[in-house]
């Protein structure tokens, strides 16, 4: 085998991130009885998600802290209703404390979902058997991220768990891989990275000298792409076909 170690993203690429947290997201709204400032609440839903796009990028890139990001994504869609925007500008303080609230809760909602990518466990099962070292690779929070492990079933498939808030930076940063190779105790020249963010997880380890998979969730336009990726694939069992 060519490779000997695997760092593996978590978020959409083996656990439906986004799936689950659609199912959160109504629940939360549910919970706070956001109908009261929401008539269609796509409207909020659609708010969120752009919120959460956008905080996630400069996350990612070191611009923007951790508290900043579970705050702002849900104070920002609030302060869109006509009813709140007022508020959020008269009580700053009060109004941050309530988007905290939400967080919290959106949060343990998010953390208790089993549901994984299509063929997730499967892949898991074939790349253990394998014999590679599995090294889960991400840049979410510490209490969440256990959680979700516990609920999906995917912990005891991982030999270690990178967390960007223990390496004290983000994927891509280079220092993030540097960190990971040295825990891991992974050789550059035999370790891939497989991952669903063309910046995060694919140019962030080619940039770090690792090899990396796309797996392409997002249709995203690799062509387009300064790097290409060492090898793209469009669904979880095409990576048993190559590895």
């Amino acid at each position: 085998m060519k490779y000997k170690d695997l760092f593996i993203d978590f978020d959409d690429t083996l656990y439906d991130t986004h799936g689950n947290a659609v199912i959160a997201l109504s629940e939360t709204y549910e919970l706070f009885h956001l109908e009261r400032y929401f008539s269609d609440p796509q409207v909020f839903y659609d708010a969120y998600w752009w919120a959460n796009i956008d905080l996630w990028g400069r996350y990612s890139k070191g611009e923007i802290t951790r508290d900043y990001l579970i705050v702002e994504r849900f104070r920002r869609p609030l302060c869109e209703s006509e009813e709140l925007r007022a508020k959020c500008e008269e009580s700053p303080s009060a109004f941050k404390d309530f988007a905290l609230e939400m967080s919290d809760r959106f949060l343990d909602f998010c953390a208790s979902k089993p549901g994984v990518i299509e063929g997730a466990h499967e892949l898991m099962d074939y790349l253990k058997g394998r014999g590679y070292r599995m090294h889960m690779t991400s840049n979410g929070f510490h209490e969440v991220q256990y959680k979700k492990l516990a609920a999906c079933g995917l912990r005891d498939y991982f030999d270690t768990i990178i967390l960007s808030e223990n390496a004290g930076v983000n994927k891509p940063s280079p220092l993030y891989f540097e960190y990971a190779l040295k825990v891991s105790g992974a050789s550059r020249e035999t370790t891939l990275m497989i991952g669903d963010n063309l910046q995060t997880d694919i140019l962030g380890a080619l940039q770090a000298g690792i090899d990396a998979m796309l797996f392409n969730r997002w249709n995203i336009e690799v062509r387009e792409s300064p790097q290409v990726p060492t090898y793209v694939v469009d669904n979880l069992r095409d990576i048993i076909r190559i590895l």
